[in-house]
């Protein structure tokens, strides 16, 4: 009897550890782009409940001007479908976007996950992989990066944080078509990662891989960097449908899951 027991129990931790590491970030997820919404909620009910660990690299949502607008039903629902996945004893991890760096611990208490700090190193089957959401590393585009410092300050978080609600929503507003118009009248290259800082971030962390958001453009690099091959994975941004990367012991695969479907239809990397 010890022995059945103890197969049982050995064989239940290789089945937990077959289970994937899933990496999302860019969904923008907002009240008037319902099918990216929908996929969010069947990825929470179907493909997030068979990991191992849930990682959102930032932008969740497409604006996030503070924990108190969980008043509102939208963001409640998306925070109640997150908690869902935590409650089930799935781990959910969540970095700050560009959009959303103002995700809080009410948040965070109320979905059960874990914020991640701008950079997070994690261990995938003897592979180093930092995580980031990857809008630091787009260094060429300098009038962002000044931008950011500014608004990422706490200085400058604790005075949005103290605004009046109503203040915030049109300061969001007036964000988002600032950043629209400035994005129309950039470079391409200027808004994707700087090559320079991809390779002395590799050497500052030491890491094998990189997985990181951002720049809208899904594609996995393999690059030499020092004579050592290093691998960078670029997650998706959401549209009419969904996007991750599952990634286990066999490497990075891309799932794409269409609205409410919670069955995943599989790409190639």
């Amino acid at each position: 009897m010890r022995r059945a027991a103890s197969s049982a129990r050995s064989d239940a931790g290789r089945i937990a550890a077959m289970k994937p590491l899933l990496f999302l970030s860019d969904l923008h997820l907002a009240p008037d782009r319902p099918k990216a919404t929908a996929a969010f909620h069947a990825f929470c009910a179907g493909p997030a409940r068979n990991a191992s660990g849930v990682y959102i690299l930032g932008d969740l949502f497409d604006s996030w001007i503070g924990d108190d607008v969980l008043a509102d039903r939208f963001p409640a629902e998306i925070a109640a479908s997150i908690r869902d996945v935590t409650a089930s004893g799935i781990p959910v991890y969540i970095a700050h976007g560009n959009r959303d760096f103002l995700l809080g611990p009410r948040f965070m208490t109320a979905t059960g996950a874990t914020l991640l700090p701008e950079r997070h190193v994690i261990d995938v089957d003897g592979t180093s992989t930092l995580l980031s959401h990857g809008d630091e590393l787009c260094t060429g585009d300098i009038a962002y990066q000044d931008y950011r410092a500014r608004i990422r300050s706490p200085d400058a978080q604790r005075r949005l944080l103290s605004l009046p609600l109503f203040v915030r929503r049109l300061i969001a507003a007036w964000l988002r078509r600032k950043s629209r118009d400035a994005t129309s009248l950039k470079a391409e290259s200027i808004m994707d990662v700087d090559e320079a800082t991809v390779a002395s971030t590799f050497r500052e962390t030491g890491v094998a891989r990189m997985i990181h958001g951002h720049t809208h453009r899904p594609a996995t690099h393999v690059i030499d960097v020092d004579g050592r091959s290093r691998e960078r994975v670029v997650l998706a941004d959401w549209h009419d449908d969904g996007e991750y990367v599952s990634l286990d012991g066999s490497g990075v695969a891309r799932v794409r899951i269409a609205g409410a479907d919670a069955a995943p239809m599989q790409a190639p990397a």
